[in-house]
């Protein structure tokens, strides 16, 4: 079975997991963005960071957005974490972000567990 952007993820979290394994868990969340923005410019991974995500309603574009923390591949939203656990909350913002824009997939990953990169992909 094919999963929608399967090597565009696959290749995003192989940056993601270096990232993890040169730093460890125990930075702030800011530190993994920057580290993992390098990583993804030295990979040729495509990609913005902060990036504004516009929402719209019945065709008209609201002054209110969300801020990813990185869209790889202009279609992939990325929510970066520094928790000692996800929680449904961190999963339903992803949610929110996914259907208020349309895209599809989202990855939610997490540098702060201990001991272990935790990752979600989500799909709508």
């Amino acid at each position: 079975m094919n999963l929608l952007y399967q090597q565009e993820v696959y290749r995003f979290m192989g940056a993601a997991m270096e990232v993890h394994h040169v730093l460890g868990s125990g930075f702030a969340e800011p530190v993994y963005h920057e580290a993992l923005a390098m990583e993804c410019g030295w990979r040729g991974i495509p990609f913005l960071s902060e990036q504004q995500l516009t929402v719209t309603y019945k065709g008209t574009t609201l002054k209110k957005y969300y801020i990813a923390d990185i869209v790889a591949y202009d279609k992939i939203i990325v929510e970066l974490k520094a928790l000692k656990e996800l929680t449904d909350k961190e999963t339903a913002q992803l949610l929110n972000y996914l259907k208020a824009t349309g895209f599809r997939v989202g990855l939610l990953i997490n540098f702060g567990s201990s001991g272990k990169l935790e990752w979600k992909r989500l799909v709508r």
